[in-house]
């Protein structure tokens, strides 16, 4: 090899080494050349998790590749910045779609997405249902049946209450309409006791209200009237560790007006202790805390030996004459509704600030972290906590979700991520991922009654089924999402 050569060879190397080496360098950082627009560009990345599993997933129109059998997830790179048309399909199921934005040398997730089987089964369970209530350990479904006891006299049925045993699938007979009267006999109010053991019935017989323990583990069921409860009873709690026991609010006539004291209730020996609070608005049982509203505007916690008490609102509510307050909360979340008004505690500044209205009822998220609240046409989400998956969220932040113009009736969390609801005869499941439009899907419908318009639903938490009263008929579902 002559010297010439040599060094044509040794340039040549300098050179290609010279643009190999950015180029390299360039790789390395994420850039990469655009044959499209002919521009180097730094790219981004697509990551998406779904249920179910192998579901294909589109970007702008094309097919992309499949989400993997074993997490359901796929990682989708090199995607120049732009916006793309994102549609994930799978047979049997509604598709998700959302126009999603690649930004430079960022991942782009979507980690949440359940979609929705096109056509659901329902069986159904039993006929001539006019209510139904589920126990607090979802096990277990009270439903009150028209029963025809008088033949003569068919257009006046009367009515009973059946137990349901969702992990026997066994049905069984509790009490007729008889059992408590020989009179007529409205059903008001069905409350379970915590342990889903004993449910407390309030009735009104000739007008007036009366209370009845009905013992549902025992077989036959034992219901035992209340008799001694003969004082004007405005709310009724379980005790959490002690269903032999009641917590009862009761008001009085005295010179300074009406009255509320609280009081234990003892149901074995039918004794009512001297009252342990005084000018009670309402209370509510939080596990292990009793939250009281008193009738100066402050919120209190204490617990069940009432030894201490701690105000939580140092600025005190102006209540308003005549109108219902409801205590809820989760953790140290604290909620109070006041007529359709829904205040939420700050404890930072020891207020209660307003935040909706109007409201028709509220709901804890399965992980505690958020809740849903909604009116007729409506549905709002609040975050609890900073959630870090995207689209962030701070806590305390609020989004408008969906508005509806017929009446909203129920709305439960199908997932941490998704709701189910009943709007008329329609019963729909949307995403609260609000980046982009929000998915809604039509996901079953059932004539609803004459008398109450709308079908009434019940999202089973635990075995993931979907329960429905409609046309006196209750229908459920198969198991809808792992």
């Amino acid at each position: 090899m002559t010297k010439t050569v040599r060094t044509i060879l040794l340039l040549s190397l300098v050179i290609l080494f010279l643009i190999v080496a950015p180029l390299t360098i360039l790789y390395s950082l994420g850039w990469r050349f655009d044959w499209e627009t002919k521009k180097i560009i730094q790219p981004g990345v697509f990551y998406f998790k779904t249920w179910p599993k192998n579901a294909r997933i589109y970007l702008n129109t094309e097919f992309k590749k499949k989400t993997d059998f074993f997490f359901g997830s796929a990682l989708i790179e090199n995607l120049p910045p732009k916006q793309y048309a994102v549609e994930i399909r799978k047979q049997g199921f509604h598709s998700w779609r959302k126009t999603l934005e690649i930004k430079k040398r960022q991942v782009t997730e979507t980690k949440n997405i359940t979609l929705i089987p096109e056509n659901p089964n329902f069986t159904i369970i039993s006929q001539g249902i006019e209510n139904f209530y589920f126990s607090p350990d979802n096990k277990k479904i009270i439903s009150k049946e028209r029963i025809n006891t008088n033949p003569e006299n068919p257009e006046n049925p009367s009515w009973a209450l059946k137990l349901f045993d969702l992990e026997k699938n066994v049905k069984s007979h509790l009490i007729e309409e008889k059992d408590i009267s020989s009179k007529q006999v409205q059903l008001i109010d069905l409350k379970f006791s915590p342990d889903s053991k004993k449910i407390l019935l309030e009735v009104g017989i000739e007008e007036k209200p009366i209370y009845f323990l009905l013992e549902i583990d025992r077989t036959p069921a034992v219901l035992t009237p209340l008799d001694f409860l003969d004082r004007d009873i405005r709310e009724i709690y379980f005790i959490p560790r002690d269903s032999q026991k009641l917590l009862i609010l009761f008001s009085f006539d005295e010179d300074k007006g009406k009255v509320r004291k609280l009081s234990e209730v003892d149901l074995m020996n039918k004794k009512i202790s001297s009252p342990y609070l005084e000018n009670i608005i309402t209370c509510s049982v939080l596990k292990d805390n009793i939250y009281c509203l008193d009738n100066l505007g402050f919120v209190f916690r204490t617990d069940f030996s009432f030894s201490s008490e701690e105000k939580l609102n140092t600025t005190p509510l102006s209540l308003r004459v005549e109108t219902e307050y409801k205590i809820s909360g989760i953790n140290s979340h604290i909620f109070l509704k006041e007529g359709n008004v829904l205040y939420f505690f700050n404890k930072d500044k020891k207020i209660f600030k307003k935040l909706f209205e109007p409201v028709k009822n509220l709901r804890f998220s399965p992980n505690s972290k958020k809740i849903v609240y909604f009116n007729n046409y409506e549905i709002w989400i609040l975050f609890l906590e900073q959630t870090y998956d995207q689209p962030q969220k701070g806590a305390g932040e609020q989004v408008f979700l969906t508005r509806f113009s017929e009446k909203i009736d129920e709305v439960f969390w199908y997932t941490n991520h998704y709701l189910v609801f009943n709007v008329g005869d329609k019963i729909k499941i949307a995403e609260i991922d609000d980046r982009d439009k929000i998915n809604i899907v039509n996901f079953v419908e059932f004539p609803s009654s004459k008398e109450d318009k709308t079908s009434k639903i019940f999202w089973n938490q635990d075995n993931k089924k979907l329960y429905i009263l409609s046309e006196k008929i209750l229908y459920t579902s198969k198991k809808l999402v792992p």
